[in-house]
């Protein structure tokens, strides 16, 4: 079986509500997420990121990409891990983290699970007002071993968030989609490892790494993305 039919099994599991107990669904969704909707059903691995999971083995995990709709029009919603953390200490992210047995299948509705119980651990989040509407395909994290499955999410009755554990989390935040796509805001990350990749800069935050390349391949695969000027280099220490 090839990749791409891997992806399509996937997304079948994922996306039918017959089979993931209801929990991924499109319906009421406003017009302007439809090119997200089109990108989950649509996109392959290899389009989102040259690091993808291993036949076997890695650490499951989830995270939240979740879009609301704020004072500036559609938002993403992101947290930024504490200082104190030995793994990327400062860098912004999206909420998640690794499933726990009882999240269940990590082929099915597992990663679903996680992904909004560790958005609620983290942030604060009330799930009950999250509409998950999809899932892109599982993406690798070499330097921790992660298998990150990026869940979907329309924020349809947003909810206070912020800080909940300070030793985990050092902030929570909204960035409105029109910053992240705004060129100016645009850069690469260059890693003192020769490692190159998108970031923005948002929000008084850099955002790169793993979070900033799924981030900029929605907008070009939604066709959200300006054209900017990729010459534009930020550098990177070798804590980051």
């Amino acid at each position: 079986m090839t990749r791409a039919e891997e992806t399509y099994r996937a997304k079948e599991t994922y996306g039918d509500p017959a089979t993931a107990g209801g929990a991924v669904s499109t319906d009421g969704l406003p017009d302007w997420l439809m090119p997200v909707v089109r990108v989950a059903r649509t996109v392959v691995p290899e389009e989102l990121s040259r690091f993808l999971p291993p036949e076997s083995g890695g650490r499951q995990s989830a995270v939240l990409i979740l879009f609301g709709e704020g004072a500036r029009g559609p938002e993403l919603l992101l947290m930024e891990r504490s200082s104190s953390l030995r793994s990327h200490p400062g860098q912004p992210s999206f909420p998640g983290g690794s499933l726990d047995p009882d999240d269940g299948d990590p082929a099915t509705t597992g990663p679903l699970r996680a992904a909004l119980r560790e958005a609620e651990e983290e942030t604060g989040l009330d799930p009950s007002g999250v509409q998950l509407f999809g899932v892109l395909p599982k993406l690798y994290i070499p330097v921790s071993k992660f298998v990150v499955t990026p869940v979907l999410g329309w924020w349809r009755s947003p909810t206070p968030v912020g800080v909940v554990d300070p030793g985990e989390t050092a902030r929570v935040f909204t960035v409105p989609v029109a910053d992240l796509t705004d060129p100016a805001n645009r850069a690469i990350a260059r890693h003192p490892s020769g490692h190159r990749g998108p970031a923005f800069l948002v929000a008084s935050a850099l955002v790169w790494g793993f979070t900033a390349g799924v981030i900029d391949r929605i907008l070009y695969f939604a066709g959200w993305e300006q054209p900017w000027d990729r010459s534009k280099q930020v550098p990177l220490d070798w804590r980051a």
